[in-house]
């Protein structure tokens, strides 16, 4: 009879291959967890957040440069005001309780999006963690929030705009790396994986401009039931499949 591999074994496998730098997840299914078991759509979200703690462990375990967790839409403001009101009590909840993790194990946390709509009393502990991460190194977390990938490109074009107005925009033609360059994620690899959660097959607004060579992932799992396990099981298919960037497999390194 075969035996299921311990965590450690599974990441011990995945580090013996190379790992995708940059990993974007969206995080779907919360609401569709709660509502199977008769409970409030905030009680998935909570449950969510042990997720969020499990797969950033494993990710910085194993390796992984950077992770991107989609944690709030610019579309998720026109949610019921009630639901809305308990993800920034999460969120804030979040930020607090994790504090010690991230310092801890060399997180330097960071956040992408239209940060100015969040209420004060979440961008007050995010702008602390973020200054107090700063220098660490193991790992970067992104929280995208208030986040969406059409808004950061029209962001992006509206800063170019007002540097050629001004006469401040270099004399030469645009590259899709200079404008990379302006978008919140800048500082970022390109996304190498996105998974999503609970068997929805779209990108829902995610990181537009980042994944256009990236690997897709796509589970039927809920994101509260998405454990390091799964998480780890995704980065072992990035693995094995071939990625080419317009080449030809002849092409390829051997």
């Amino acid at each position: 009879m075969s035996t299921i591999p311990s965590l450690a074994a599974l990441e011990a496998q995945v580090k013996e291959r190379p790992l995708p730098r940059h990993v974007g997840i969206i995080m779907d299914g919360n609401g569709r967890w709660a509502e199977e078991r008769g409970l409030p759509r905030l009680e998935g979200h909570r449950e969510g957040s042990n997720s969020v703690r499990e797969v950033t462990r494993a990710a910085r375990r194993v390796g992984v440069e950077a992770l991107t967790l989609y944690a709030f839409s610019s579309q998720n403001w026109s949610r019921p005001m009630e639901e809305v009101a308990g993800l920034m009590d999460l969120l804030r909840e979040y930020l607090e309780k994790e504090r010690k993790e991230i310092l801890d194990n060399a997180i330097r946390l960071n956040a992408v999006g239209e940060l100015d709509r969040l209420p004060r009393m979440v961008r007050t502990p995010l702008e602390r963690l973020r200054d107090e991460s700063s220098a660490n190194r193991a790992m970067v977390l992104t929280l995208a929030l208030s986040y969406g990938g059409q808004e950061e490109i029209v962001a992006a074009a509206s800063r170019l705009v007002a540097a050629a107005r001004s006469g401040t925009l270099p004399d030469r033609p645009l590259t899709p790396e200079a404008f990379a360059a302006q978008l919140w994620t800048a500082p970022l690899p390109p996304v190498d994986l996105v998974v999503r959660t609970s068997g929805e097959h779209r990108v829902s607004n995610f990181l537009l401009w980042q994944s256009a060579y990236a690997e897709f992932i796509f589970t039927d799992t809920l994101w509260p039931e998405f454990r390091a396990h799964h998480f780890l099981a995704c980065l072992a298919e990035y693995q094995h499949r071939e990625r080419r960037f317009g080449l030809t497999s002849a092409q390829l390194p051997k």
